[in-house]
Formats: structure tokens, C-alpha cells, sequence
């Protein structure tokens, strides 16, 4: 399995980006792919996922009606759309795959139920 992550950027507060995944490797039909950020002296954190069939979508408190998961299983993409960025939101973004269907809630996700990452993208918000 291959992720191959996109899209972050240096935005000010208020303003949107959108990440992208390619996916690869894989037939991912009973996957679910998630969306983690880690800041500077922090632990790696949960932050969306989506199961490859595309619902359910779960989501941290912290970026809930700001941020959306989309998956396109056609291209293997997996995408999330941040808007209304705030200062905090400043890390690098890791998209992450799972070899399950999602379950559960937000707060047992995390970093280690995930075997595959791809590389990171550094997103800045500035204040």
C-alpha cells in the first residue's frame, strides 16, 4: 500500500485548504482511510476518517463543521476540505490506512490502529 498525501500550504486564519491521498497497492473496498496531524512537541492525533464505502465519516470535536472527508474510489482518492483554518490547526497532515471498516467513535482512534501513512503534508495557518 502506497499514500502519496497533497495539498498543504501556508493560509491565514479564516481561510481553506484542501488535502489529497493517493491511494494504491490495494483493492481498499473493506478499508477505511483517516486523516491524523501532529504539531511541533505533540503526539501524532486522530483528526477524520472515512470508510473506502464512504459513510460513516467520523471526526475529532476540534475540527467538526470545519473540515469534511471525501473519498473518490474511482481515482483511490481521499480528500479533506478545511475551511474556517485556525492558528491551532498548524501541523503536518498524515492521511493513514486501515485494513477494517471503520467503527466506533472519534476518541479510540488512534495513530496505532494504522499500518500505512504516507509522508505528511505541512499545513501553517497564521494568526
Amino acid at each position: 500500500v502506497q499514500l502519496q498525501a497533497s495539498g498543504g500550504g501556508l493560509v491565514q486564519t479564516g481561510g481553506s485548504l484542501e488535502l489529497s491521498c493517493a491511494a494504491s497497492g490495494q483493492t481498499f473496498t473493506s478499508w477505511n482511510m483517516g486523516w491524523f496531524r501532529q504539531a511541533p512537541g505533540k503526539e501524532r492525533e486522530f483528526v477524520a476518517a472515512i470508510n473506502w464505502s464512504g459513510s460513516p465519516t467520523l471526526y475529532t470535536d476540534t475540527v467538526k463543521g470545519r473540515f469534511t472527508i471525501a473519498r473518490d474510489s474511482a481515482k483511490k482518492m481521499v480528500y479533506m476540505r478545511m475551511n474556517s483554518l485556525k492558528p491551532e490547526d498548524t501541523a503536518v497532515y498524515y492521511c493513514a490506512a486501515r485494513n477494517r471498516r471503520l467503527v466506533g467513535t472519534a476518541s479510540r482512534i488512534g495513530p496505532t490502529d494504522y499500518a500505512y501513512w504516507g509522508q505528511g503534508t505541512q499545513v501553517t495557518v497564521s494568526s
